[in-house]
């Protein structure tokens, strides 16, 4: 029997005459669900003023329809500061494919009815204030995407999740479930590509099926209690860019085979019991951005390979046993952003090309035994924050550049051998909050141009060699609340302007050759909590507001400090009495005293010159006179 050469196209039209009547009655159901859905949120930001009664929902910010049958198949509402709860309306949605709801206030619980958004591809409602037990949305054959993290769900982990096999993505982590382990059926998640399961109260080990899910390309299990060793089975997925496994109690060592995953681009194991040399191997992986293995028990020298990187930005070690010498080329070609290698055991000259690219941010390798002068190429690293390389053994004078770099936060140059001045590009420095230079060789005047540096907050000087008068502009810096300038060879008088320091609260001076008299109205708006200005030359008298906040040990070795004689007996105080420091009612007594001594003794003779007048012999009275 012949078709009709027209019955195909009689059958679209038929559809689409009867998709026009439902559809009104469709769209209007979707409205009032939406509707619904806007009454539970609160909206400071108005967005959804647009959701209002209409004939279609298509309209509304942040809702997407299918353009043929103009049904609802996407909410998008991402960082609008919407609170209150998500209604079970939206089940009434029955064409939605996605619901994005992330960084918002939303609180309540997640409806279990959302079971009913059978079409469901994308769920994520992360970041929000969400609480109780997640129900079980097993029923979502369809999800490709499930994002729950960072609210504070609690009870046990949703192992119905490994039931969604269809699942590309999936972040559960961030929340308060009770403590537990990691799923065996996990590997059912055989198109799994990102797992997100950082702070999830999980312990013991993870399973070994889920190094069978070869689609994986970023894992993250930081910040639970997953022990046992590093697992060697994680070699088997060729396709990871991305590990996470801080802050676990993972033991063991890194196996050599990890330089098999050259696809990899992070690696973060720092805060585990970890142990054992760095395999060479790891210098080979190419991609490599950024490399944390902090607060660990490795031993042994960095690969060399790591100085041929070309795209490694963050370099993170501290803590640990490393030692030898660095790799001659790091840095030489590769954008390094950040580099942390304080606490270890490395030798040799001080890394040269740290700062070729420029953009080093923080340069951290205090607590090392690095030795030699250290490099002036460091003075490329203008976008510098933090420059800490205090407990080594370099020497020699900082390059001038350094000094002056435009953006650094922190300088800590301590507990080395350096020499020479601190000179003044240190001006430049107007980021500067914290200087710390103690205890080196460091020699000259102290710069005024440190009176400049309006962020500077702590003022480290202590243990060097540097002469000459405190600068007055110091008194300008309002920030600072530490200025230790003790065991140096600084002359001259205390300056006055301290005084208007108003953010002060440690001020040491001791162990200087500071002379002049200690003059307690230029220093009596401070509000120190520690003060020493012991072993110096002062002269004056010490007030009872200086001596509350320093006691007796801020002021000894100041031969001419001396304290009211009152102010000792209420303070118990063993500084010595100022001379001729008497008060009103001791002068009247002295005077009262005086008087009648001088009265007796008086008498006393008028009543011997009588005695002699009386006839008791010449000889007698010459003798009395005599006595």
């Amino acid at each position: 029997m012949a078709k009709h050469p027209f019955s195909f196209l009689h059958f679209l039209l038929c559809c689409c005459f009867f998709s026009t009547l439902l559809s009104p009655s469709l769209s209007s159901v979707e409205v009032e669900a939406l509707l619904r859905f806007k009454k539970q949120l609160k909206d400071p930001l108005r967005r959804l003023d647009s959701w209002k009664v209409s004939d279609s929902p298509c309209e509304f910010f942040g809702v997407s329809c299918d353009p043929m049958t103009g049904l609802v198949t996407g909410i998008s509402l991402d960082n609008q500061s919407l609170s209150g709860e998500i209604s079970p309306s939206i089940s009434e949605l029955q064409s939605l494919i996605s619901l994005v709801l992330p960084s918002n206030l939303l609180s309540g619980y997640l409806p279990a009815e959302l079971n009913e958004c059978s079409n469901l591809w994308e769920l994520n409602v992360s970041v929000n204030h969400l609480i109780g037990t997640i129900p079980d949305l097993s029923e979502l054959r369809n999800l490709r995407i499930l994002d729950l993290s960072s609210n504070y769900f609690s009870g046990p982990f949703p192992s119905w999740v490994t039931n969604l096999t269809g699942l590309v993505s999936l972040a559960l982590g961030d929340n308060n479930y009770d403590e537990g382990e990691i799923p065996e059926s996990i590997g059912n998640l055989k198109n799994l590509s990102f797992i997100y399961f950082a702070r999830s109260q999980f312990r013991g080990e993870i399973p070994e099926s889920f190094f069978e899910i070869t689609t994986m390309e970023s894992l993250d299990f930081s910040t639970n209690n997953i022990s046992g060793n590093f697992p060697k089975s994680i070699t088997k997925l060729k396709k990871l860019n991305k590990i996470e496994l801080f802050a676990n109690q993972l033991t063991g060592e890194i196996p050599s085979e990890l330089a098999n995953l050259t696809l990899l681009q992070e690696i973060d194991i720092s805060r585990n019991h970890m142990y054992g040399k760095l395999p060479e191997g790891l210098g080979k992986l190419k991609n490599l951005v950024t490399f944390h293995i902090f607060e660990n028990n490795f031993s042994g020298e960095i690969p060399a390979g790591f100085g041929d990187m070309r795209n490694l930005l963050d370099f993170s070690t501290y803590r640990n046993n490393l030692s030898g010498e660095f790799p001659a080329n790091f840095g030489r070609f590769s954008p390094l952003n950040s580099i942390d290698i304080s606490e270890n055991q490395f030798s040799g000259g001080f890394p040269k090309y740290l700062c070729e690219s420029g953009k080093l941010q923080f340069l951290l390798a205090l607590g090392n035994k690095f030795s030699g002068e250290f490099p002036g190429s460091c003075s490329k690293c203008r976008d510098l924050q933090r420059l800490r390389i205090n407990e080594n053994l370099l020497s020699g004078e900082i390059p001038s550049g350094i000094w002056g770099l435009p953006k650094v936060e922190i300088i800590d140059f301590g507990n080395n051998e350096f020499t020479g001045r601190i000179p003044p590009q240190i001006g430049i420095a107007t980021s500067l909050t914290k200087l710390y230079l103690v205890n080196n060789k460091f020699s000259g005047k102290i710069p005024p141009e440190l009176g400049k540096l309006a962020n500077l907050g702590k003022l480290y000087l202590n243990g060097n060699d540097f002469s000459g008068k405190i600068p007055s502009e110091l008194g300008v810096l309002q920030q600072l609340s530490s200025l230790h300038l003790e065991e140096n060879s600084l002359t001259g008088s205390i300056p006055a302007e301290l005084g208007k320091c108003g953010m002060l609260v440690e001020m040491n001076l001791a162990r200087n050759s500071l002379n002049g008299s200690l003059n307690p109205d230029n220093l009596k708006n401070l509000k120190l909590s520690s003060l020493d200005l012991s072993m110096n030359q002062l002269t004056g008298i010490v007030s009872s507001n200086l001596l509350q906040m320093g006691g007796d040990k801020a002021f000894l070795g100041n031969k001419g400090l001396c304290i009211e004689k009152n102010l000792k007996i209420q303070m118990h105080s063993g500084l010595k009495v100022c001379r001729g420091n008497y008060t009103k009612e001791e002068m009247l007594l002295f005077f009262i005293i005086a008087s009648v001594l001088v009265v007796i003794l008086v008498g006393f003779l008028v009543a011997i010159y009588r005695e002699c007048k009386k006839e008791q012999g010449r000889v007698f009275c010459e003798k009395s006179l005599e006595i």
